[in-house]
């Protein structure tokens, strides 16, 4: 068995699965597992499942939890990063739930838990060769994710509940948004809202492939852009839509954050090659500046499923 110097742990809690990994001082994943969340279980159900997951990675470890620099974890909801406390997750309906207590009670090691889109920000930045120091992560799955990173360091916000970028007006009074709220970003440019937005269009242009998918409901990601690429004007017409107001909101991120680099992420970006002129563009002609200042370039996320494993040991920093 291979001698593990600088080793942490990072893991990846997701609603489905639990992923976890040894990471190296290259930021590179040298373990990798994974183990069912079972959401049902409650709280100490998962909680007993991230720890056994820990364990089985530190029996890959030599030395073990003494050779071990600590623990790092991405939670989804909103996380006290100086506690290490899940105060409200949604998706798992859970409240103040002490991650880093349990942890630090059964390893005796350093612990950080951080929001799962903040670490997905870190484990981009340290994945990426350029190592820019200062960049914004966007992902665009059922809502829209965010994380941002200034100076090399995670920036959370001052206190919890900071950087939900999905969540900034970008149309007054428009979409409802699932949190509460209406004409956030994430109604118009999350995967979700665009699925609506191609059903929406599908009314109003019958002879499209919009409407072919619709009545298969075959609508998604993946299915709206492959009509894109067909030319189908329906299609265009949304994907040229949801763009602008995605654009409007990396604008908005420009011209509070002035990061070197913005990441998109999720299954929407597997298309990215029709985004990204278009994003770039839009950013450029509408930046505050104008070519006076900096303009952030928009790439897409490589650190795939990696990143939050890498991302979260990277907390321990």
């Amino acid at each position: 068995m291979r001698k593990e110097n600088g080793m942490r742990i990072g893991i990846d809690l997701g609603g489905t699965f639990i992923k976890g990994g040894i990471v190296n001082d290259a930021n590179e994943i040298v373990v990798k597992k994974a183990v069912p969340t079972e959401v049902k279980k409650g709280p100490a159900g998962v909680i007993e499942n991230m720890l056994g997951l820990v364990g089985a990675l530190l029996d890959e470890m030599q030395g073990g939890a003494a050779s071990l620099q600590g623990i790092g974890i991405g939670s989804p909801g909103t996380v006290d990063d100086h506690t290490g406390r899940v105060l409200y997750s949604n998706n798992f309906n859970w409240e103040n739930v002490d991650l880093a207590g349990a942890f630090t009670q059964r390893f005796g090691c350093a612990v950080k838990v951080s929001n799962d889109a903040n670490c997905a920000a870190l484990g981009e930045m340290l994945s990426d060769k350029e190592k820019s120091g200062s960049a914004v992560l966007l992902t665009l799955g059922t809502g829209v994710g965010s994380g941002i990173i200034s100076g090399g360091k995670l920036y959370p916000g001052d206190n919890p509940g900071g950087a939900e970028l999905g969540h900034m007006v970008i149309r007054s009074g428009g979409r409802l948004c699932s949190c509460g709220r209406r004409g956030c970003l994430e109604s118009y440019a999350s995967a979700t809202a665009l699925i609506e937005s191609a059903r929406e269009a599908a009314a109003l242009y019958p002879d499209s492939e919009l409407a072919i998918l619709a009545d298969k409901n075959d609508l998604n990601g993946k299915t709206i852009t492959d009509a894109v690429r067909k030319g189908d004007s329906g299609a265009i017409t949304v994907f040229d839509a949801y763009l602008d107001a995605l654009g409007e909101g990396i604008v908005n991120v420009i011209n509070i954050f002035r990061p070197d680099v913005i990441y998109l992420g999720g299954g929407v970006c597997e298309s990215f090659d029709l985004m990204e002129d278009k994003l770039n563009a839009f950013a450029e002609k509408y930046a505050f500046g104008g070519d006076k200042a900096l303009v952030a370039r928009i790439k897409k996320a490589s650190g795939g499923n990696d990143a939050g494993i890498i991302g979260a040991a990277g907390l321990l920093l």
